[in-house]
């Protein structure tokens, strides 16, 4: 039966010839080898890092970026290492957003305040919050489905000896700690998940809006804010935001019964800082895509008993071949299966880990380092790709 599926999806859905594909490129912006993306290596003002995205949907919707070197405009100022991993649900536009603003807001915040800060970082996301907003209002009667596309939001910020972790949605940043002792090293989840699968999601939820008995139904025996989406915080999703995009053009499936007098989605990240410590070892990255096939120490014992070379590739194929095993399958089948119709297996999924080297952070803050400018990469498609209006909504997790 397998066998007669796998033949069907191959002569629909066949994967692309190479010629479809980017080469395998240099390393020094990454390399593509069919629907994965990885940079194996490379080094940052605060230790060595390795970076990986498998595409599934048809468009990626996952984007996600490395900067290293100076976080602010101004000479001197605050220097450091910014990752952002961005899950978008609904299509690729707030992802792209994010991946084109999110960086340059922080830098301008930064140099305002002339310090990088919990202030400086929320300020940045406010900003892109603001930025999509406007976009949507511009593009709302040609593309109104551009008002139902949203992302996730992770960001890590490593400065002057503190990783500042931000987060919206359920990607997740997570420690490896070693403890002496026992010569362990140690899961430390450093962000919240924003997901209403989580009972303190629903009472936050329910909290913030007492008048509605509504406002978190369990459909399809899964928990969603007014039956429509998994996640409680967002950057985009502006139908759940604000009223005046709930409405027709609109499709009816985003639109509620009800009009809502305040926002039903917040953009407000969730921000913690936490002093490196010279027994931090690394920090894992990802999307939800890695976490719904590993558990915090399953990744964090991967990271430790690997070399660090092509580590972020390593979780990828890891979780991959999970996700092969829980459809019977064998892995080098889900290879062959191409974008899109990959969705049925898998997530998007984007693993960024970033190696502690207490040496390179203690230089690091104000004295100034090589830059690196690094985004995560994908099938290569026009930079203005809407995701079709037909493409499963339902396929989505976040949705």
């Amino acid at each position: 039966m397998l066998a007669a599926v796998m033949d069907y999806f191959s002569s629909c859905w066949g994967p692309r010839s190479r010629a479809g594909h980017r080469g395998k490129g240099s390393d020094a912006t990454g390399r593509q080898d069919g629907l994965l993306w990885y940079k194996d290596a490379g080094q940052l003002a605060t230790g060595e890092f390795s970076m990986a995205v498998v595409q599934a949907n048809q468009l990626l919707e996952d984007q996600s970026q490395v900067e290293s070197g100076s976080l602010s405009l101004a000479e001197p100022g605050p220097q450091g290492t910014f990752v952002g991993v961005y899950d978008g649900h609904g299509g690729p536009e707030t992802s792209r957003f994010i991946n084109d603003h999110l960086f340059n807001q922080l830098r301008k915040f930064a140099t305002e305040h002339k310090c990088m800060s919990v202030d400086v970082i929320r300020k940045a996301f406010q900003a892109t919050e603001e930025g999509f907003l406007s976009l949507v209002s511009k593009e709302w009667s040609l593309k109104p489905q551009i008002a139902a596309v949203g992302s996730c939001c992770l960001v890590g910020v490593i400065c002057a000896g503190t990783l500042y972790v931000a987060n919206l949605g359920d990607s997740r940043a997570v420690l490896g700690r070693l403890v002496k002792a026992t010569g362990e090293v140690l899961a430390m989840q450093l962000s919240s998940e924003h997901n209403a699968c989580h009972e303190e999601v629903r009472q936050e939820l329910q909290s913030s809006h007492p008048d509605d008995p509504q406002i978190v139904v369990l459909k399809h025996n899964v928990w969603r804010v007014k039956g429509l989406i998994q996640i409680s915080r967002s950057i985009g999703d502006v139908y759940l935001k604000r009223p005046e995009y709930n409405r027709e053009p609109l499709h009816s499936k985003f639109r509620l019964r009800e009009t809502f007098q305040r926002p039903i989605l917040s953009s407000e990240p969730q921000i913690t800082e936490h002093r490196i410590q010279p027994n931090d070892q690394f920090v894992i990255f990802a999307s939800d895509g890695l976490w719904e096939h590993l558990s915090n120490q399953e990744a964090v014992d991967l990271v430790q008993n690997s070399p660090h070379n092509g580590i972020a590739r390593r979780l990828v194929k890891v979780a991959m071949q999970e996700a092969a095993k829980k459809r019977e399958m064998r892995y080098s089948d889900l290879k062959k299966i191409d974008r899109g119709v990959r969705r049925h297996f898998h997530d998007d999924i984007t693993v960024i880990v970033v190696f502690l080297d207490s040496n390179a952070i203690s230089k690091a803050g104000w004295s100034k380092c090589p830059s690196v400018s690094l985004r995560g990469g994908g099938v290569p498609l026009p930079a203005k790709s809407l995701a079709p209006f037909s493409a499963p909504a339902q396929l989505n997790s976040t949705y």
